[in-house]
């Protein structure tokens, strides 16, 4: 078992292009870096180490979510702080990963400067600027269309069958809304 969890990292990210982009990046701050590309590997990975850091996607591959990895990880080591990046960000999946166990929820793209930054505000703030608009119809839509996407997984035909919408007109509006 690691005793110097201190500066150990693991990443978990399917893109294993941009994992390995973001642990080198890591390691030139002095950070040791584990990669798992999915749950089975977080776990595995956990019989023999213990990250004191965290960065987890989102989606990732196979059945289970990065919500699920973040739950595996927060029950490994409750203090470890674990930041989730993803491409489909939503009020609903960050108060569900910080629920699980997230000490921050960062929408990509974000850099290892992003990241590490999140890592120091693990505590959280009082000073965020609060403002008085309403949400508009378009961004309840994408809530409700991400809260349902990561109750079934990511699963695609699934949620559209839950929102009593076509494949495909799902698939479009995921398209066009995809943080860039």
């Amino acid at each position: 078992m690691d005793t110097d969890a201190e500066r150990l990292l693991l990443i978990a990210e399917d893109d294993a292009a941009f994992a390995r982009t973001l642990g080198r990046s890591f390691e030139r701050r002095g950070y040791t870096v584990m990669h798992a590309s999915n749950l089975e590997q977080v776990a595995a990975l956990l019989q023999d180490h213990s990250p004191g850091y965290a960065v987890v996607d989102l989606k990732l591959n196979g059945d289970a979510s990065g919500l699920a990895c973040v739950q595996t990880l927060n029950r490994h080591d409750p203090s470890m702080l674990i930041v989730v990046l993803t491409g489909f960000a939503s009020i609903a999946t960050a108060v569900e990963a910080i629920k699980l166990g997230a000490c921050h929820y960062l929408a990509k793209p974000s850099n290892t400067d992003d990241i590490e930054a999140a890592f120091g505000r693990a505590e959280g703030t009082i000073d965020v600027e609060l403002t008085n608009r309403s949400t508009s119809i378009k961004t309840l839509e994408w809530e409700r269309i991400h809260e349902t996407l990561a109750e079934t997984g990511f699963n695609i035909s699934e949620t559209a069958r839950r929102l009593g919408m076509h494949r495909r007109t799902l698939a479009r509006k995921l398209g066009k809304q995809q943080v860039k």
